[in-house]
């Protein structure tokens, strides 16, 4: 796209977008199982690996909601969305662009998979036991210490960041809020009514 800047001034418009947003879900049942996929598009030395199903934020889409949607499109199982764990930021990613990767627990409300075939190769619930156990996963320090911090949350030792709605006095427009909040003692964290439509003014 061309741009002109008018005044004769420095142009202080953004060349582009500087950063692309990922996610990613991390979805267990009752089962202690994790849903899980094989990707069709690969790296070769990524061939034979499960891993959490994954895709980008739309335009204007929430971060909460695209991780739902993002599990939906590839494994079929509706989910509702519970805390951001944790996020990653990376540079010089894709087309030379900045990444910032969150990856947001989810609880699964359907059980039936049904993968997308464009993206998708295999999608199955796994025994968590079994893929901590993986040599790329045990190998990566970064993706280990993820699930790391997902299992301390399921065994109530770590908070992730709840989403909150709220509207800024500054101009007056809804926004989503996560940040992490702790109910009593057990850190069972926030009640997960955060995403209702009721808002807070701040």
């Amino acid at each position: 796209m061309m741009t002109y800047w008018i005044p004769e001034e420095p142009c202080m418009l953004p060349a582009n977008a500087s950063h692309q947003v990922g996610v990613g879900g991390f979805v267990m049942n009752d089962k202690n199982e994790v849903l899980v996929v094989q990707e069709k598009h690969r790296a070769p030395e990524l061939a034979g690996l499960w891993k959490l199903p994954t895709g980008f934020i739309l335009e204007s889409e929430e971060i909460f909601s695209g991780a739902v949607r993002e599990v939906k499109e590839e494994t079929g199982i509706d989910t509702e969305f519970l805390e951001v764990i944790a996020f990653r930021h990376a540079h010089n990613v894709a087309f030379e662009k900045s990444d910032l990767f969150f990856i947001c627990m989810l609880r699964p409300v359907s059980s039936e998979i049904k993968i997308d075939d464009l993206e998708v190769q295999a999608a199955k619930w796994m025994a968590l036991r079994e893929f901590v156990e993986q040599l790329l996963i045990k190998g990566d320090n970064m993706f280990k210490k993820i699930i790391d911090m997902c299992i301390a949350r399921i065994g109530k030792r770590y908070c992730g960041l709840s989403v909150h709605k709220v509207v800024s006095k500054f101009n007056n427009r809804l926004s989503s809020l996560y940040y992490n909040v702790v109910d009593d003692q057990r850190l069972g964290c926030s009640s997960h009514d955060s995403c209702s439509t009721s808002c807070t003014s701040i």
